[in-house]
């Protein structure tokens, strides 16, 4: 960076100015050294640009650390993050099912010879059947909610033009089927491959839905045992539901309740040990 003041020109009509003539103690003069001390210390320009070329080398570093040679000016990141969630959830899948099968050989080896009784056998398989950990069999429903489609618009006078959030399963309409199908009497329910338990949670992010651990994307299918009747009427009759009707109706969300006959659920298999948070010491 070049200033006028640098050179000796700029300063001759100023007697203070950084370039001008220093007067010696017998009244001769002589011309300004390049030597600091002659001019009181060093520039706070030059400091200055020195510090700013400083920090764009450091940020020039720090770039190039961080992106490793690859171009963080794309989106390529993100889609590494979904492929590892992806992946993720498929292994915790498959850890669900090696679970699933050791806890099974767990169970025929402690019913060898446990040194319980048959009445306590009796009350540890009901337990385990109410607590989901059991195969139920039984008359079933399914219920498939998916999203509308992208170009949706209102099919029906009155109605505003759809908003984005209008066009997507939310958390709480999946909890209005499952809340509804308990109330009508399920015996048991799966939301798409898992068996809920009293644990469960049914949390969506975006418009994908994390369930123990694993990421799935609608449509999303929820199956429940029980009387097929009892099961409809309770869907029929949450208000939570009448909402999400609404919505299918003018705006196409999915919904599509089939009855599947007798089904065999599948017993929870993931981990019954409680997470909670704990105070940092």
């Amino acid at each position: 960076m070049s200033n006028s003041a640098d050179s000796p020109e700029a300063g001759s009509g100023d007697s203070s100015g950084p370039g001008s003539r220093t007067v010696e103690s017998d009244g001769s003069s002589s011309p300004a050294t390049g030597d600091p001390s002659a001019r009181g210390g060093v520039r706070p320009v030059r400091v200055l640009t020195v510090g700013v070329f400083a920090l764009a080398g450091l940020i020039f570093f720090t770039s190039f650390d961080t992106a490793k040679g690859t171009n963080i000016r794309t989106d390529a990141s993100l889609l590494k993050l979904s492929d590892l969630i992806q992946e993720r959830s498929h292994k915790n899948g498959q850890l669900d099912e090696s679970n699933g099968v050791l806890r099974d050989d767990v169970e025929a080896l402690a019913e060898r010879d446990d040194g319980s009784t048959e009445a306590e056998d009796a009350r540890l398989t009901a337990l385990e059947k109410n607590a989901g950990t059991q195969r139920l069999k039984g008359e079933a429903i399914t219920v498939t909610l998916n999203d509308a489609p992208p170009n949706a618009t209102a099919k029906l006078p009155g109605y505003p033009e759809p908003q984005p959030d209008y066009l997507v399963i939310h958390q709480q309409d999946l909890q209005a089927v499952v809340n509804a199908l308990w109330l009508g009497g399920a015996k048991g329910i799966k939301v798409m491959d898992q068996r809920l338990i009293s644990t469960s949670a049914v949390r969506c992010v975006g418009n994908t839905l994390i369930l123990q651990g694993r990421v799935y994307s609608p449509p999303y299918k929820i199956q429940a045992v029980g009387d097929p009747e009892k099961l409809q009427k309770a869907l029929a009759e949450s208000k939570a539901i009448q909402n999400y009707m609404v919505y299918v109706n003018v705006y196409g969300l999915g919904w599509k309740v089939t009855e599947d006959g007798p089904v065999t659920l599948p017993g929870y298999s993931g981990t019954v040990d409680l997470q909670y948070a704990k105070p940092v010491e």
